[in-house]
């Protein structure tokens, strides 16, 4: 959702949101308010049609976001979703907003895919979000990079089901991959890949020390748990389960839950293992702080049998001049 976090006691019920998200000619299900002297002001309501001659009266006036009651978030959503492809494709709209709009609008997305995973419309919208991922990234390494910029370092599960993917599909491109048949089945698995953890208590996700042996062979169970779930919805090809099942095997045979070796790890499993990784390493966890790109990739770099070297290779090359020869 294309939605700046509010940050004053005003703001506390509404949500801002971009006016570069509201399509000229359809009508918003929503109420639109303006802030005039620390109050919010209804400015037109949902039965109104948003016309560009309303668009350029804010433009005039130099407004560039207007605000949401709470209450719409999700109207919100559907809307900027229903929507997503015109903005994308909007010469006019910068292509650093397209890139905060459609990163806001998957987080918010997997947090309701995450609240309820077996719900089939939530996999048919991650679905057609993930088509619009990959036809962003496939723009090129400016649109990748537009992305990186405005991920999230604070770790949620949410937020980090939007990085993996993001990730993912970006180094498959790096890898030489166009397909976007094999692009998309890669995004669904990335995208989806710890909904297991939706059967895991916020208290054990969210636990400040070091898990008890209990805790750790729960969540060991979150893959199996991730492909419980989606085969229930029937709504995903059979590779992108892939990812979900087999995110945390290691070359070595440690992983789980199979302790397989790297050979016997599907393709989209052995990309999702290294962007997985390398996303929990560098955002700031409950339990620890967040890495920086360039060790956390040494270290990486370090577990000489646990990853695909190609595949971690061209993942240091994704995120930029790293010094890859002393890696």
């Amino acid at each position: 959702m294309s939605l700046i976090t509010p940050k004053t006691t005003a703001e506390h019920k509404y949500l801002p949101v971009y006016l570069d998200s509201l399509r000229v000619d359809t009508i918003l299900s929503f109420d639109l308010y303006i802030k005039i002297g620390g109050e919010m002001v209804l400015y037109r309501s949902a039965d109104l049609p948003f016309t560009e001659r309303t668009r350029m009266k804010l433009v005039d006036n130099k407004v560039s976001r207007l605000f949401i009651n709470e209450a719409s978030r999700v109207k919100y959503q559907k809307y900027i979703e229903q929507n997503l492809e015109k903005i994308l494709t909007d010469q006019e709209v910068p292509d650093e907003k397209k890139a905060g709009i459609l990163y806001d609008t998957s987080k918010s997305l997997m947090q309701e895919v995450l609240a309820n995973p077996a719900y089939g419309e939530n996999i048919q919208r991650s679905k057609k979000l993930v088509e619009h991922q990959v036809s962003f990234i496939l723009r090129g390494q400016e649109a990748f990079h537009n992305l990186l910029k405005i991920s999230s370092f604070d770790y949620y599960t949410f937020s980090h089901s939007v990085n993996v993917c993001t990730f993912s599909i970006a180094l498959a491109q790096q890898l030489g991959i166009k397909d976007e048949k094999f692009l998309h089945d890669l995004g669904i698995g990335a995208l989806l890949h710890d909904v297991g953890k939706s059967k895991i208590s916020e208290r054990i996700l969210n636990k400040r020390s070091q898990l008890s042996q209990v805790e750790f062979e729960l969540m060991k169970k979150h893959p199996k748990w991730g492909v419980e779930i989606l085969t229930s919805t029937d709504l995903i090809d059979a590779a992108s389960y892939y990812p979900v099942l087999q995110h945390h095997e290691r070359g070595n045979e440690r992983g789980y839950p199979n302790g397989l070796k790297l050979n016997e790890m599907h393709e989209f499993s052995k990309i999702v293992a290294v962007v997985d990784t390398f996303d929990a390493m560098t955002t700031q966890r409950v339990y620890q702080g967040a890495m920086e790109t360039f060790p956390a990739l040494r270290v990486m770099f370090s577990l000489k049998t646990e990853y695909d070297r190609v595949i971690l290779e061209a993942f240091a090359k994704l995120m930029g001049p790293t010094g890859l020869a002393d890696l």
